[in-house]
């Protein structure tokens, strides 16, 4: 055998290796794309549902505000309702009340006036939380 005999088996041998390299590297591609296929044909079943669950719950959201939103008007009217009643009353009953009130205060320091034997109330005593009486009126207390 002479060496380009050699070189020619040597080269096939490696060609054949490396042939054979490829081809194992290509079944596991081809695994691969099988596996990565599937995934997303399984992905693909399970989201079709979820899309379809998603969407009816934003219906019903949708309707649930459109019930809120009808609620909030209704609920709007009564307050301006309400606002234009509690006006009409105060108006109304308001001034006259306040006069009879006024005249009824009046009547009664008109009639039942100071007798001329009683003695003058003494002033009534301001209690201030958080302050303190002065020294000499603190003596004056507890001698009492």
């Amino acid at each position: 055998m002479s060496g380009g005999e050699v070189a020619g088996i040597l080269v096939a041998v490696f060609w054949a290796i490396l042939v054979s390299f490829l081809a194992v590297a290509l079944a596991r591609l081809a695994q691969t794309l099988r596996a990565t296929t599937k995934l997303v044909a399984d992905v693909t079943d399970q989201a079709v549902p979820l899309l379809a669950e998603a969407s009816s719950a934003v219906r019903s959201a949708q309707t649930q505000i459109d019930r809120v939103d009808a609620i909030a008007s209704d609920v709007q009217e009564v307050t301006s309702n309400a606002s234009a009643l509690s006006t009409t009353v105060a108006s109304t009953f308001g001034g006259p009340l306040v006069k009879v009130a006024a005249f009824g205060y009046g009547v009664r320091r008109a009639l039942g006036g100071r007798k001329e034997h009683a003695p003058a109330k003494s002033p009534r005593r301001t209690v201030i939380v958080g302050r303190t009486v002065p020294a000499a009126r603190r003596a004056k207390r507890k001698k009492d």
